[in-house]
This record gives C-alpha cells, structure tokens and sequence, in this order.
C-alpha cells in the first residue's frame, strides 16, 4: 500500500524516550521507537524528526533562585541534542542514513541546520533529526515542529503522544473525557486543547498543514497513520 503521507515531521517528545524510567533515555523505549521508524522509512517516505528534551531537563521545573527562565530554555535545548545524537545512534545502527541538524553551531556533533542542505538529505532517504528548537529562548519544541514542516514542504506534522488523539480532557484523570477524530485549528485554540502550542497551532493553520495525533507506543501505529489509518485525531 501507497502512504498517504510522503514527506512529513515526526515529533516526539523527550518523554518517549524516558520510558518507564523517569527520566533519561530508556534503551527498550528508543528502540522501539527505532523500530516504528523503520516500518515507515520502508516505504519510501521522506522523514523529519524533531525531538524535546523534556526527559533530560525541563525549563518549567527550574529552580526559580537560581536559573533564569533564558538560560533554562538553553538548558533545555541542549539536552535535544543529547536526543538527538541518541536517536542517531540506534537508527544508524539499524543500517538507516542519517543527519542531525542542529539550530545552532555545534560542528563536532552535528551540522548546522540548512534548508537547501536538509531537503537533500531527505530526497536522498536519509532521515533528518532536528535538534535545538528554534535556536531562540521562549519558543517550544512544538513551535520548531511547525517551522520545520513549513520550511522543508512537509505534508503533515505527525505528533506522537502517549494517548491515540486530542480528548476533551486528559482520559486517565477522566475516563469519560470525549475523544474527537477531526477538529479544526480554531476549535484546538478556543478549546485550550493543550495537545501544541497557541504558536505552533497557528503556523500550521497559516500555512495549511494538518496535525495528526497518535500513540505512537501502540505498536504498528505510526505505519497505520502514514497509510491514513489506525485511531488518531487530525486537525486540519
């Protein structure tokens, strides 16, 4: 079968690479998520990952006293990297090409991120992993999300979560939170629905490119929703 989905961002946050553990990067967590990205790359798609860094430092947890919420924010940008280089790693070791770019210099890791340079790599099959945001303090991974997709012709940004889509509220505090299939950008932002940021939600509905939620550790899951099937919420 033919994906629906050709060229498309894949954003996961630091948290699926935690697993269990808490914090960190969980070995069994990584490879699976290896494994998923397999599935897809198998089927010819161009792929672009964009990574949080929730798992190894979160600038919303920061001692007040003593980190400032800038230097936080740079914090948290730099354990993307460490993600990233992660991801790397264990793709690669799995026989797959790839690059990491990142938003700012860090030439003994990683390139710099260029448009030109990125969209080759992907016309080359080679799986992009973006590292750093947007390189600006008060921007979200999510936001760079969005960025990415608009600037490498994404058709769709694939948000991996922990639940199969945008509910009504959070479903294991509520198990009779509603669960919608489709929603529309304005009704994300007027609902709260805190699934990305106002700022990413915004960048997509100015550009017209749609969101698809997912789980992504329900195995198999990410290969349904390229094919444009499996349980997910779009908005669009």
């Amino acid at each position: 079968m033919k994906p629906v989905y050709k060229r498309f961002i894949l954003k996961l946050s630091g948290e699926a690479l935690q697993g269990k553990n808490g914090s960190g990067i969980n070995s069994d967590s990584l490879l699976s998520i290896v494994d998923e990205i397999i599935e897809v790359w198998k089927m010819d798609c161009e792929i672009g990952i964009v990574l949080g860094g929730g798992n190894i430092y979160r600038g919303s947890s920061r001692d007040k006293k003593i980190i400032d919420p800038v230097t936080a924010d740079y914090i948290g940008m730099l354990a993307t990297v460490m993600n990233g280089l992660a991801l790397q790693n264990a793709l690669e070791k799995n026989g797959l090409e790839t690059r990491v770019q990142s938003a700012f210099d860090m030439k003994q890791f990683c390139e710099m991120y260029i448009r030109r340079r990125a969209m080759r790599h992907l016309e080359k099959k080679r799986i992009v992993i973006f590292v750093g945001g947007t390189g600006n303090p008060y921007f979200t991974t999510d936001t760079a999300a969005a960025l990415k997709a608009i600037e490498i012709g994404a058709e769709v940004i694939l948000k991996a979560t922990k639940v199969d889509g945008i509910y009504s509220s959070d479903p294991v505090l509520n198990p009779s939170a509603k669960r919608y299939n489709v929603l529309s950008y304005l009704e994300v932002l007027q609902k709260r629905l805190k699934i990305m940021d106002g700022s990413a939600i915004s960048l997509c509905m100015d550009n017209n490119i749609p969101i698809v939620v997912f789980n992504l550790f329900e195995k198999g899951n990410l290969k349904k929703v390229v094919l444009g099937k499996g349980k997910k919420t779009i908005v669009k």
